[in-house]
């Protein structure tokens, strides 16, 4: 069943010379995307149209000039040019500039878009970050072009499925850099943006949020390290007095367990692995990385390019589809368009 109110999404393309056009048709084949949201792809219908015959897709490709002109029907993709790249002169799994420029062109078009409230939240397909430093721009990734694009100061990146969310407080850092950065500032902010992101966009009247301590049992009093004792303990009492409640810090080796069985709604861990190992045990197929922070909403997939598949037609829709179901549920339950 249509829902009556179904919001507009619009899901970049990605590395055009990833598998970003292969899972974006083999996602919109399916009707029950349409029946949740408007999807529009902020792409190239030339690159698209590669795709269709490598995916075999009997899908037609219709090219519009904003949002509000799509078709929004199952069998209809409906597309915003932002580029024109050649197919015969581009290879998968190959980048250069051009397809570097090309990609940073739909993550930018699109944030202008929901900046704008055009479109009520942008869902991204895999970037290389190789490619994105060859065509001249210089981030670590999505996650900091968006912050720059919507002047946000405070963001944070959350990995969600159905069974477990985490939000981490370091992301891209050596390992033996982590103690060194980790800040009672830090872990506060991180439980704020993590508590605001389920009442707001999740719909969690009282979210419960489990934090992982950095050491081994937590530290076990001391033992193994006192940074639950003098960062993160603070962090948490601080967190609730601003009115952001959240528990622990608890063991690493269990806290995972006891919020994939719904005792907590998310964990804030305190690195990468630590919580992205858990969650893609749990979710590698369906993982939805989703920023928090942004003015805008933005869900993405949980995975990268895939050179060494793309233009094969074999890439796994799964996590674009999860992608996309996530940002319509954001954007209704922050009433947004």
């Amino acid at each position: 069943m249509i829902s009556k109110h179904r919001p507009i999404i619009g899901i970049t393309m990605g590395d055009p010379v990833g598998i970003g056009p292969e899972i974006i048709l083999l996602s919109l084949k399916n009707p029950s995307i349409y029946e949740v949201c408007k999807p529009i792809v902020i792409g190239d219908s030339r690159i698209l149209g590669a795709a269709k015959k490598i995916t075999q897709s009997s899908l037609k490709l219709d090219s519009i000039k904003y949002p509000d002109a799509g078709t929004y029907k199952c069998g209809v993709v409906d597309v915003m040019n932002i580029s024109e790249l050649d197919p015969d002169k581009t290879s998968w799994g190959k980048p250069t500039v051009q397809t570097g420029r090309a990609m940073v062109g739909y993550i930018t078009a699109a944030a202008d878009l929901a900046i704008k409230k055009r479109i009520a939240a942008m869902v991204t397909c895999p970037i290389n970050k190789m490619a994105m430093q060859l065509s001249g721009f210089h981030y670590n990734g999505h996650t900091e072009l968006l912050a720059e694009r919507t002047k946000s100061d405070e963001f944070a990146m959350m990995l969600a499925g159905d069974r477990l969310r985490v939000v981490l407080v370091t992301i891209h850092v050596p390992l033996r850099d982590v103690p060194a950065i980790l800040s009672k500032e830090k872990i506060v902010r991180t439980i704020k943006l993590a508590w605001q992101a389920l009442y707001e966009r999740f719909g969690f009247k009282s979210p419960r949020i489990a934090v992982a301590g950095l050491n081994p049992h937590a530290g076990e009093g001391g033992m193994f390290g006192d940074e639950e004792k003098n960062i993160i303990a603070p962090a948490i009492r601080d967190a609730g007095n601003q009115g952001f409640y959240a528990s622990g810090p608890f063991p690493p080796d269990t806290v995972f367990y006891h919020a994939a069985n719904k005792r907590y709604d998310a964990v804030v861990s305190m690195y990468h692995d630590q919580g992205l190992i858990p969650f893609k045990l749990i979710h590698f197929n369906d993982g939805v990385n989703t920023t928090l922070g942004l003015p805008i909403i933005r869900t993405s997939v949980d995975h990268g390019t895939a050179y060494d598949i793309a233009g094969t037609g074999i890439a796994d829709p799964g996590s674009l589809i999860a992608a996309i179901n996530m940002a319509a549920q954001q954007a209704v339950c922050t009433g947004k368009k």
